[in-house]
């Protein structure tokens, strides 16, 4: 936290209490489940300094009496005792009485205790909750113990602009200290962090407490429990501090403005160097490298490790030959060397209200995501940056992998770097060339930071689920200890040969798919799913973002052209049904360049009747050109006809017809079970539509499940007695595989069976066992944005992806009945019942 975070956190006192006071007032009364305070405390002597409200403070309890008393107290209920400030602050507290107290103290809760091994005794963090007055001694105790009563502010209307004021003066104080005494600084930020101070009592406790006043001062402030009091004495208090630091960086200024002999030596040298520049005086190409390794150096915060090496190669590099081959070698080692941003980070900004408006006008939707991002930014802000975090997108093409990227590098204000790991089959490109080769240099980490000038840029690593490995080595095992987070702050270059701190990059991974990325590396790995978008989505991201920046790209007006809603439905549908939105891109810039050339051959005959097309001048004339306005009957005319048709191959299901759902790489999708018997000497089953061996296996269940229970679903019939059934799944030149079909293709099977059709506008995904248990499935969220782009109104999900449908937001679930099962009899009511059912909620 730097020192304009903490500034910013002071502005926002003011504005949290009047927040506060309104949100108190919205709240319905609730009973209090707070632990009742304790009428008898046991009693701690302070002998420095008293303790205030809002505080937590370790103390160290040595062996003896109060010892005894701290282990008392902590196996208590309410594990609190009393601070009390001693009169005397030389008083041998070990045969001090209760005179011997101030009567105002506070009430601690003890928070942990860590006995100390050496000594005995122990350490106890304790938190400071309320002020506290004695009341009477507890008498015939062996330790001193009190009869107290609490003190709870209270503020009159009366006082409240008072105290406003008050508050205002408090914390430009605060301000003019944290920028005079950067002592204070460390202060704030762990009482910033801990506290609460929108009450104005809190605040005045908080300001005293940051003070080097006397005891006695400081007791007197916790004595005055008027609120407007004690706020008053506490600015006081504040401004003999702020005097107090302004004459001691007045001193300082003194000092320091004192030069000494050797600061006054490097000056007149450093004078001497630019005389003989403005002179212009001859240098060897030897001495112009090395000031130019040595004005980088000047500039940055080297590591001790990295200087000796740096050291070493410069003394090589002044007894080398510039025309020696080894010169070219050294010169470039230390090229490298010097030009890494050693000890130089971005300012990183932890403004949560920027990085959420950031975050928004760049994507719409990708609720869960910009949460994950605003948790980052949370995190690190309490944490002082965003360390050793490693992010993977997972997604479908087009779903904004890549721009989210750049955008959560916007947020953080820091740099990006993007490069693309598909296809890479050699570890050199992560881990660079030994020095040895020619032609040899450091890897993309390495350069991602010559590229950035800063330690703690964003590094995306694109299509990290497409990496290769060769005879060259395995590009993904070198990532493993890049992407460690307890590895990567001592990554090893081959070419650099010296340990670089990469724990302050923010990693962030793209990939389409989970399968083909190592196990190990995607345990290193933050993994967030990026699903496609639904219609409703797509048409607001083409409004906001789409059509915008394309028309401003090709030169159009916005008075030029537009896009109805229902053009934009006919494009999704017909031309770009993909999980994202990629392709709905490329069909609205071929609306807008078709556009474009009716603007311009418009534009060119107004040009002619003006004169201008037979040479002669004319004056400038404004033309207007109509509106091109994009209907939905109009979008055939600029895109041609659909490159799609409905994935419905049934507006009515029949008998042994059953709607499945799917997952893909490019999102979800929708397909149908087929099922079909003819005559045969015996009873058998094929599968066809190119299946993979675990769809094969679930047919093969779904066949002995509804062979062993079929007396239960239809106990009139026999198992296809005599009967060849032949399952096929469509669109048969795609290849399909997976578990999730299983109770489908029963559902298929049982219908033919029966020859009843299932309920229509319906699908369902899920797992079956032998004993006709539902297992649960992956990809839930794709499957229902493929349900509903089809038009299904009743859906069937495995009970344990229950959790799964709750996480999701509430604009995919309207419209829909979506019921859980946990066997395939809960499935067969469902799909075969004959009385409509009450709608869920």
């Amino acid at each position: 936290m730097n020192e304009e975070d903490i500034e910013a956190k002071l502005d926002e006192t003011l504005r949290l209490k009047k927040a506060k006071k309104s949100s108190k007032q919205k709240k319905k009364p609730k009973k209090s489940k707070k632990q009742p305070l304790p009428e008898k405390l046991f009693i701690l002597p302070m002998t420095r300094r008293p303790f205030f409200p809002g505080m937590a403070a370790p103390l160290v309890i040595e062996p003896g009496v109060y010892y005894e008393v701290l282990k008392n107290v902590a196996k208590s209920d309410n594990k609190m005792l009393g601070l009390f400030l001693t009169k005397d602050e030389n008083v041998n507290i070990y045969k001090m009485s209760m005179k011997d107290l101030h009567r105002v103290g506070v009430v601690a809760k003890i928070l942990r205790i860590v006995p100390l091994e050496q000594g005995g005794g122990a350490q106890v963090v304790l938190s400071m909750e309320q002020r506290v007055k004695i009341d009477k001694k507890v008498r015939n105790s062996k330790y001193l113990q009190a009869s107290v009563k609490y003190h709870n502010d209270t503020v009159t209307d009366e006082q409240n602009k008072a105290i406003k004021a008050y508050s205002i003066s408090i914390i430009t104080t605060i301000k003019e200290l944290l920028k005079l005494n950067p002592l204070f600084k460390e202060e704030l930020q762990i009482f910033l962090g801990h506290s609460d101070f929108t009450e104005p009592g809190k605040l005045a406790d908080f300001a005293v407490a940051l003070t080097t006043a006397s005891r006695e001062e400081l007791q007197e402030v916790l004595e005055t429990f008027d609120v407007e009091g004690r706020i008053d004495k506490a600015l006081m208090l504040l401004k003999k501090e702020l005097d107090l630091s302004k004459l001691q960086s007045s001193i300082n200024s003194k000092i320091e403005a004192t030069i000494t002999k050797t600061q006054r030596e490097f000056f007149l040298r450093e004078q001497l160097k630019t005389i003989k520049k403005e002179l212009g005086l001859e240098k060897d190409d030897k001495s112009c490298d090395i000031e130019k390794f040595e004005e980088r150096l000047s500039q940055r915060i080297v590591p001790d490790d990295v200087n000796k090496v740096i050291t070493e190669e410069l003394e090589k590099l002044n007894v080398l030959d510039v025309q020696s081959a080894e010169y070219s070698v050294c010169r470039n080692y230390l090229d490298w060397l010097t030009i890494v941003p050693w000890g130089i980070y971005s300012d990183e900004s932890d403004d949560l209200k920027k990085a959420k408006k950031i975050l928004d006008d760049d994507h719409h939707g990708l609720k869960d995501i910009k949460e994950r991002m605003l948790e980052f930014i949370s995190v690190g802000k309490l944490s002082g940056g965003v360390k050793g975090s490693i992010i993977c997108l997972v997604g479908p093409p087009g779903v904004g992998k890549t721009s989210i990227g750049k955008s959560i590098a916007r947020a953080l204000n820091r740099k990006f770097y993007r490069f693309s790991v598909g296809g890479m089959r050699d570890e050199a490109e992560i881990k660079g060339h030994r020095r040895t080769y020619i032609g040899a240099m450091p890897g993309k980490l390495i350069q991602a930071l010559k590229s950035t000038e800063v330690m703690n840029p964003v590094i995306m690593l694109d299509e990290v689920d497409k990496m290769g490995a060769s005879y060259q080595g395995d590009p993904g095992s070198a990532l493993l200890e890049v992407l460690d987070s307890e590895q990567n702050k001592e990554f090893l270059d081959h070419y650099m040969d010296i340990r670089t701190d990469l724990s302050d990059v923010l990693f962030i991974i793209t990939a389409n798919v989970m399968d083909t990325i190592p196990g190990p590396l995607q345990d290193r790995m933050d993994i967030l799913r990026l699903s496609g978008y639904i219609m409703d989505e797509k048409i607001e991201i083409a409004k906001k973002y789409l059509i915008p920046r394309n028309r401003k790209r090709m030169g159009l007006k916005t008075s030029e052209v537009s896009f109805t809603k229902g053009a934009l439905k006919e494009i999704i549908n017909g031309y770009a049904r993909e999980a994202g939105v990629r392709s709905l891109e490329k069909q609205i810039k071929k609306v807008l360049r078709k556009v474009a050339v009716n603007v311009v051959e418009k534009l060119e005959a107004a040009e002619q009747k003006t004169g201008k097309g037979k040479g002669k001048k004319a004056k400038t004339v404004e033309v207007k050109i109509p509106c091109s306005n994009v209907t939905e009957k109009s979008v055939k005319k600029y895109l041609g006809n659909p490159h799609f048709t409905s994935d419905r191959f049934y507006e009515k299901t029949p008998a042994g017809v059953v709607m499945g759902l799917a997952w893909t790489s490019l999102g979800g999708a929708t397909l149908y079970i087929e099922a079909v018997k003819t005559d045969s000497d015996k009873t058998k089953m094929q599968l066809t539509g190119q299946v993979g061996d675990v769809m094969k296996e679930s047919s093969q269940i779904a066949w002995s499940y509804l062979k062993s229970e079929v007396k239960q679903y239809a106990p009139e019939l026999k198992f296809f007695d005599k009967s060849e059934v032949h399952m096929h799944i469509p669109e048969g030149a795609t290849p399909k595989d997976g578990p999730s079909a299983g109770i489908t293709m029963v559902t298929a099977l049982l219908s033919l069976l029966k020859g009843e059709p299932v309920k229509q506008n319906f699908g369902m995904t899920g797992e079956l066992t032998l004993t006709g248990k539902i297992l649960p499935i992956g990809g839930l969220k794709e499957k229902l944005i493929a349900a509903k782009r089809s038009g299904v109104k009743t859906l069937i999900f495995p009970k344990e992806n229950y959790r799964d449908y709750e996480e999701l937001p509430d604009y995919l679930k309207k419209g829909l009945d979506v019921n859980f099962v946990s066997t395939y009899k809960d499935v067969y009511k469902i799909a075969f019942e004959k009385k409509p059912r009450r709608k869920r909620k």
